[in-house]
């Protein structure tokens, strides 16, 4: 009893979780100089030379978009086009946003000027505040299938107000959710951590992301030793899901 106590407890590393080789970062601030995430075009190219070393083989760069940062889509691409032609390297770049659920949001979606994520262009990267839900959540959720896209909610383990039954009521009406890799280290603390264990032991996520805004953090994090080794053994299954 008291070694399998010590096998169910003992922690690992994430970069030694093997997660990251030939893995797709479906969440990322990397896009230089256009939101709180990297802010110049030397250091977003040290991001992905770091991202080849641990094996990242596709990389969405998901700007933030919201009222307080209302980036269009067409100054984005104008972005992404100057970062594409800078780094030379091997990783595949696509480019999308983290759309905040607010009253922009809405005339976006309504004029569908958007940047859908994945291959077909049919889901759409979505977040909230950390500690209230949006006016009509679920109802804004349902208009965006209307749209004719999934939408998929970012770091669902970072949001205080929700509890067991709204996971269950997302997952139920397929909504996808995508982990921050970084919460299973503690790098958003441990309320965000117990959450991300929890939700990764019950198999809601679908995919995971950086939402690398700062390099180093990131590093740290995925150098740290706070992964029990059950929930490494489930990470590879949320790999390139996104279809």
């Amino acid at each position: 009893m008291l070694l399998s106590f010590f096998q169910l407890s003992s922690k690992k590393k994430l970069i030694d979780t093997g997660i990251f080789k030939g893995a797709t970062d479906w969440h990322s601030h990397i896009l230089p100089g256009v939101d709180d995430g990297i802010h110049n075009m030397a250091d977003s190219l040290a991001v992905l030379d770091y991202y080849e070393e641990i094996g990242i083989s596709e990389v969405w760069l998901t700007p933030h978009i919201m009222e307080d940062i209302p980036n269009t889509p067409d100054e984005l691409r104008a972005r992404f086009q100057e970062l594409q032609e800078a780094y030379q390297g091997s990783i595949q770049l696509h480019l999308a946003a983290e759309n905040m659920i607010d009253n922009l949001f809405n005339e976006r979606l309504e004029a569908k000027e958007l940047l859908p994520i994945g291959a077909k262009g049919d889901h759409l990267l979505v977040e909230t505040s950390y500690f209230q839900p949006p006016i009509d959540l679920r109802g804004t959720l349902e208009r965006i299938k209307e749209a004719g896209y999934t939408p998929i909610l970012a770091h669902p383990e970072r949001y205080r107000y929700m509890n067991d039954s709204d996971y269950e009521y997302l997952v139920s009406k397929n909504i996808k959710l995508q982990l921050n890799i970084v919460s299973l280290a503690g790098g958003y603390g441990k309320p965000a951590q117990e959450k991300a264990q929890m939700l990764l032991s019950k198999r809601y996520y679908n995919f995971f992301g950086s939402d690398l805004h700062f390099l180093p953090h990131f590093m740290q994090a995925i150098n740290s030793k706070a992964v029990k080794k059950e929930y490494a053994t489930l990470l590879p299954n949320i790999q390139n899901t996104l279809v």
